[in-house]
């Protein structure tokens, strides 16, 4: 079964989570929400929506929730990537890859990331 989506605050809250687990919503609302300007009220509606899509769970520790995520970031970001491809690329990556090309700022790792997966792309089309 697919998860509900998640929009860019609660992908960046789910990670802040994930990053600093099992976390209560005290904790993510000094962390997270006031270098933000979010209130602690709006962080624990944001944690409960994500537990309610699946993306965290709580458990009761000495009286208070603490918050742990279901997934690996990793899963949630390429999640996300995919949802944004799909209805904002309307599935084609080109788009992106255009950004890519005109963004200065791409580091030399990133540029190896991008090139392994270009020859990852190329080997597994010439498998197919």
């Amino acid at each position: 079964m697919r998860r509900k989506t998640i929009g860019d605050q609660e992908l960046a809250l789910l990670q802040y989570i994930g990053e600093n687990e099992p976390a209560s919503v005290g904790e993510v609302a000094a962390g997270f929400g006031e270098p933000r300007g979010l209130a602690r009220s709006t962080i624990l509606t944001m944690m409960e929506r994500l537990r309610s899509k699946a993306y965290l769970q709580r458990e009761p520790v000495d009286g208070v929730y603490r918050y742990q995520t279901t997934a690996e970031q990793q899963d949630v970001v390429q999640g996300a990537v995919a949802t944004f491809v799909e209805k904002t690329l309307q599935g084609s990556v080109s788009p992106f890859v255009a950004w890519m090309a005109e963004k200065a700022e791409v580091s030399d790792d990133e540029l190896a990331e991008l090139e392994a997966l270009v020859s990852k792309l190329q080997s597994q089309r010439r498998e197919g």
